[in-house]
């Protein structure tokens, strides 16, 4: 039985139906429908095999759910140059925000420094995904102790219309009104960001449970 027969027989078709409204970039015949803890549980089974090597080396791959195992496959590599050579093969062919969010190698965690020369390559990319994940490495990996004012500099240097690379500049900013709220309020006071980043942040942010009442009242009177 091949990898995708192996997707296949994991098949919820209503479960397929309802991903695909969720992401309107992406064609309904190319979505399975393999819930994302099935998905993990497949990859942690198979990675260390030759097939999922042989699997992982088939780009671009046809379903949704092989885009998402092969992200789960290589997130568990525990070399970080062999991750990194990974995720720069794969990057380009990621078509989707669920793909691109649930992506991210563990061993990356150890190798801040490396990343971050791959971040600042990857978040200046045409491709929108690449931007995408690049942001998310970002807000992921460099909000708490490695934190600098560089990186939402960054983050706020990108100019996109593209409706996924907007809403990820949105979410970054809001999650950092929660861990550096001192540090990046300032990007909503001087109106540092375009009008929809700017208002998308604050209402993310004030959804947010990490942030206290007090500063969700200061966003509110900063909306545009």
């Amino acid at each position: 039985m091949t990898i995708t027969d192996q997707l296949f027989a994991l098949q919820d078709v209503a479960f397929g139906d309802f991903q695909a409204k969720l992401m309107p970039t992406i064609d309904r015949s190319t979505i399975i429908g393999v819930r994302t803890p099935a998905l993990r549980k497949l990859a942690q089974q198979i990675s260390k095999t030759d097939a999922a090597q042989e699997f992982i080396g088939q780009l671009p791959h046809r379903y949704y759910e092989e885009n998402n195992l092969h992200a789960f496959i290589v997130a568990q590599t525990s070399d970080f140059d062999e991750a990194m050579r990974q995720t720069e093969l794969f990057l380009p062919h990621i078509d989707n925000w669920a793909t691109c969010d649930q992506f991210t190698p563990k061993v990356f965690k150890k190798h801040p420094d490396e990343l971050l020369k791959a971040v600042r390559r990857w978040i200046a990319s045409p491709h929108t995904y690449t931007v995408r994940f690049a942001i998310k490495m970002l807000m992921t990996f460099y909000l708490d102790n490695l934190f600098s004012d560089e990186y939402p500099k960054m983050v706020a240097a990108v100019k996109s219309d593209e409706y996924y690379i907007k809403m990820m500049i949105a979410w970054y900013f809001a999650t950092a009104m929660s861990k550096q709220y001192d540090a990046v309020i300032s990007y909503l006071t001087d109106h540092r960001l375009d009008t929809w980043c700017h208002n998308k942040t604050i209402q993310k942010a004030i959804e947010s449970y990490r942030i206290s009442d007090e500063r969700k009242a200061v966003l509110r009177r900063l909306k545009m």
